[in-house]
């Protein structure tokens, strides 16, 4: 009697402490045909359902552009003649350049005359430095007067010398327009006679042609004509080369900076023209 009087005290306790039946926490919280007491029923998703679109804005509609005005009507020209069909070649004047006697030549003494330059700048500069350097040594033996004397003397001479090599520059550059002015003149009227020997009407840039057979090509050719009838080119003295507004080569900040390197050769425009390599 006491055993059966203390189980059914465990059994109201449990009632008191935890009201929630006990199959209920085996069932599955949510679901259809499952009830849980003391929940609300909880409705069950569609399979695969998507949230609703948002309403979008109303787009403005898109703002019309104003209507070009028509092509013009021309009246048709007289008939002209009708040009002969196109019988094509080739020609690469780098590759030209580069096999010409006169450009070869014309390169050696501008190079040589470059060369003079930069040598003449370089023993300049020795000069400012030490000039430079005595006057730091006896700067301690001369008066204001003297120093600034001696410092707008060596001012006065990298200025004097500044234009020079400008000028000197400028005119190398000059006598090297004009030599490869010659070339260029000779060059277009062999390429006229080297096309007109092989009946072509129509010369291209090699540049220009993405695929061509090697008989096109006609630069081998023309280099040979070019080299037989201007072995050479006359390249006049700097002296005779005129010096116009000249941009100053050093910088008066540091006087000390005159490059010995040789710019690239300079060329007129020529179609497909390109500098020769040295």
């Amino acid at each position: 009697m006491r055993t059966l009087f203390l189980a059914f005290a465990a059994l109201l306790a449990a009632a008191l402490f935890y009201p929630v039946p006990l199959y209920a926490e085996t069932a599955p919280s949510q679901g259809p045909g499952w009830f849980i007491p003391g929940a609300a029923p909880q409705p069950v998703p569609a399979p695969h359902a998507r949230p609703a679109a948002a309403p979008q804005p109303h787009a403005a509609p898109p703002t019309a552009l104003p209507a070009l005005p028509p092509v013009p009507q021309l009246p048709p020209l007289p008939k002209g003649p009708v040009p002969p069909p196109a019988v094509m070649g080739v020609l690469s004047v780098p590759d030209v350049y580069r096999q010409s006697t006169a450009v070869q030549g014309m390169q050696k003494v501008i190079t040589a005359r470059r060369t003079a330059l930069s040598q003449d700048a370089v023993k300049e500069q020795a000069a400012w430095r030490q000039m430079q350097a005595t006057l730091a040594h006896d700067r301690s033996k001369l008066t204001p007067v003297q120093i600034r004397a001696r410092e707008t003397a060596l001012q006065n001479r990298i200025t004097k010398a500044r234009k020079t090599f400008a000028g000197r520059n400028q005119q190398i550059q000059e006598a090297a327009q004009v030599a490869i002015g010659e070339v260029n003149r000779m060059l277009v009227a062999v390429i006229r006679q080297v096309a007109e020997s092989r009946g072509m009407n129509l010369v291209l840039h090699r540049g220009q042609v993405a695929l061509n057979m090697n008989t096109f090509d006609i630069t081998d050719e023309v280099a040979k004509q070019l080299n037989k009838l201007l072995p050479s080119v006359t390249i006049p003295a700097d002296s005779a080369m005129p010096v116009g507004p000249i941009a100053p080569l050093l910088s008066a900040t540091a006087p000390a900076t005159v490059s010995g390197a040789a710019a690239p050769l300079p060329l007129p425009p020529a179609p497909a023209a390109g500098a020769p390599k040295p």
